[in-house]
Order: structure tokens, then sequence, then C-alpha cells
């Protein structure tokens, strides 16, 4: 026992020797990389604070107009702007894109260019939207599904569907793009897969409004299939 604490005692000696010869030796080095990372550390702080939060600040003052007119289904002013103390969505988004408040102005741009019957544009800003929430993102995703059905794509609006339900994964939100799943199928004749999606919702999110009549949905497929 005594002879294992002296082999413990020497690895150790000569682990601490060893670091301070390497310290001694480089001891120049360390220190210019110390200074660096002061000095990146530096730059970044200044960037946040002298940058970044004016400019996040800035984005949320201009976004609140577009906020009210939103709100009250005034879409094109709330995209484009008034030509006196608005800009507009669209506007925010390039220019302040890069901060929390621009970012949810890509979010508004998109959905206002969809109520406005542009899908194509629609899609363009939502895509440009990051978000990883449970709850606004995958509202997005499936915004975008929205936008490639009323652009007469079906498959890759199934596809965006199917990823808002995952990404949510809850009977609130889970549930309503997975019957929009499943009504896709059925336009396309896909009746087996429509079924699954309907069959997930019964037996996952049983308890939603969805599921309430999810039955007749499943019994529908299950008949065109058949025919």
């Amino acid at each position: 026992m005594a002879k294992k604490k002296e082999n413990e005692s020497v690895e150790v000696g000569e682990i601490l020797s060893r670091s301070e010869q390497f310290i001694e030796k480089n001891k120049n080095l360390l220190l210019y990389g110390i200074v660096g990372i002061a000095a990146i550390a530096a730059i970044i702080l200044a960037y946040h604070y002298g940058y970044a939060v004016p400019q996040n600040e800035k984005a949320k003052v201009a976004i609140f107009k577009g906020e009210q007119y939103f709100e009250r289904d005034s879409f094109a002013l709330a995209l484009n702007g008034n030509d006196a103390d608005y800009e507009g969505f669209d506007a925010i988004a390039d220019q302040y894109g890069h901060t929390k408040s621009g970012n949810l102005a890509k979010a508004y741009a998109g959905i206002c260019y969809y109520k406005l019957g542009d899908p194509q544009s629609a899609v363009k800003r939502l895509k440009s939207f990051n978000g990883d929430d449970d709850q606004i993102a995958p509202v997005i995703i499936g915004l975008i599904g929205d936008c490639y059905v009323s652009s007469g794509d079906t498959k890759e609006a199934i596809h965006y569907f199917k990823k808002a339900a995952e990404k949510a994964n809850n009977e609130i939100i889970s549930p309503i793009y997975l019957k929009k799943a499943g009504l896709a199928y059925e336009s396309l004749n896909q009746y087996e897969q429509a079924i699954k999606a309907y069959q997930t919702i019964k037996d996952k999110y049983s308890r939603s409004a969805e599921a309430m009549d999810i039955e007749k949905y499943i019994t529908r497929s299950e008949i065109k299939s058949k025919q």
C-alpha cells in the first residue's frame, strides 16, 4: 500500500514538474495566448454592448408599429410601411435581421406575404426565420407547408406539415399539422399514408380537438383506399 502511494506521489510529481517545465519554456507563447483571448473577449463584449444591444433596441422600436398594423389585419401596411414613420416588416427584416426583433420581422413579413397572396415570397421570408422553440417555430414551419399548398406543390407541403408536427410534439399543435398532412395525402390519392397520419392523432394525441372526429377521416380513407 505504501509503495502504491509512493508511486502515485511520483506520478503526480512528474506531471506537475512537466507542467512547470512546459510553462517556463513556453511562458511567452502562453502570455501572448492569454492576451489574445482577452482581446477577443473585449471585442465580443464591445460588439455586444456597443452594437448588438443598441441594434436590437432600434429593431424593437421599428417593429412596434408594424405589430399594431398586423393585429388590425392591415397586412400591406405592416409589410411595406406607411411612407411616413414606419418602414415595414420587409425593410426591418433586411436592416435588422441579425437581431431578435429583426428575426421576428422575417416571420411577420412571411405571414403578411402569405395573407396577401404571394406564397413564393412568403416561403423565402419564412425560411429565413431562425427559431428553435416548440411554439413559434412549428407554426412557421407549418405555414411554409400552407404556402406550398397554395403554390400547388402538395408533396412538398406534406413534408413541412409532418416536420411541424414532429417539431411541436404536443397535443395542441401537432394534431393540426398531422391532419393537414392527412388531407394533403388524400388529395394525392395516397390513402394509406393519410390513414397513418390520422391514426397518429388517434393514438398519440387522443385528447386533442382533432382527435374528436378523426375516426371519420380514417374510415373515409379506408373506404377510398379500397375503391
